[in-house]
């Protein structure tokens, strides 16, 4: 009986083994849990092209926008695991709807396994070129004098920018309306021409924008200044001690996928990272390129969403 146990266990071990010599043999699907246009698809569209150069099969960009970045994850966590369904996991998506939203259709460590950190960076607070304001702290002075007045786009529920400006609000005392869009680029168009007042953005998608004039550029969300843009000042550094939030992006799959083709995706994906077009053309736009080992992303999600369960917590944020 043990022999025959054996037997089939390395029967199975030969057939993964296999399976993921020949990987990928087809299109392999990337899942965007947000629209076209916003932060997180810039950076799939990036790393999707150079990835398909990296193994050899066209790498298929799906935007599976709403649900506060839950709809693209639920279906990715009811994909067949054979590798040729992987998914964007954004800071939105990993670290803040499980504090947001009340019953997720999925868990996001049983049903999701960590491919690689792809990206770090910040949010841009920018207003509207329509508003006279050229500091934070005129428009913190602005809403206090006339609250529920400005208008605050984001991409969509839950997103970053929502929640990076539901903390501004929070840390600045101030009462700012939020106005969710199904996308970045929707959003960023109406900033353009005054329908909306103020935006917290990913770098990485309204950064040419900012460098364009297109929309004003105040300062930057995390902790340190960017790379990108040397010159504009921290949210903390303008007119709130303590802000911070950062933004991030990754690859996830379903919990099933084989190690090895985990591990094949997450070399492609390093190899680009250090040596291909796309870190040049992602820290153009502002963001700091990561690579690292599942294990490396898994651990830096694990640290990650409880701070974002305090900051929703402090701020009231809750999505049913």
């Amino acid at each position: 009986m043990h022999l025959v146990r054996l037997a089939l266990v390395l029967l199975v071990c030969a057939f993964a083994t296999n399976a993921a010599a020949e990987y990928p043999d087809k299109p392999i699907r990337l899942v965007v849990p947000q629209a076209a246009g916003s932060a997180t698809d810039t950076v799939a569209r990036i790393m999707g092209a150079e990835l398909a150069k990296e193994i050899g099969q066209q790498v298929v960009i799906d935007n599976r926008p709403g649900g506060a970045l839950t709809i693209g994850l639920d279906l990715t966590a009811k994909a067949e695991p054979d590798g040729y369904t992987i998914c964007m996991g954004p800071i939105g998506a990993l670290a803040i709807t499980r504090h947001m939203v009340a019953k997720l259709p999925y868990d996001i460590e049983r049903d999701f396994q960590p491919v690689a950190l792809v990206t770090r960076g910040h949010l841009l607070l920018a207003v509207s070129p329509t508003l006279p304001f050229k500091s934070v702290q005129q428009v913190i002075d602005y809403a206090k004098a006339n609250p529920g007045k400005l208008l605050n786009a984001s991409s969509s529920n839950g997103s970053p920018g929502h929640v990076g400006g539901e903390l501004f609000k929070y840390m600045s005392g101030t009462e700012i309306v939020h106005v969710p869009y199904r996308g970045g680029a929707a959003a960023i168009n109406d900033l353009i021409a005054g329908r909306v007042h103020l935006m917290f953005e990913s770098l990485n998608s309204i950064a040419p924008h900012a460098k364009q004039g297109t929309v004003r550029a105040l300062a930057v969300s995390g902790a340190r200044r960017s790379p990108g843009f040397p010159d504009l000042p921290t949210v903390a550094e303008a007119g709130v001690p303590g802000y911070e939030a950062p933004t991030w992006s990754g690859v996830i799959a379903p919990s099933g996928v084989s190690r090895p083709i985990i591990d094949k995706l997450n070399a492609a994906i390093n190899t680009e990272l250090k040596l291909g077009e796309m870190r040049d053309t992602l820290t153009r736009l502002g963001a700091d390129v990561k690579a690292g080992t599942p294990a490396d992303f898994a651990a830096f999600v694990a640290d990650e969403a409880p701070k974002w369960a305090e900051v929703i917590k402090s701020s009231g944020m809750k999505l049913e």
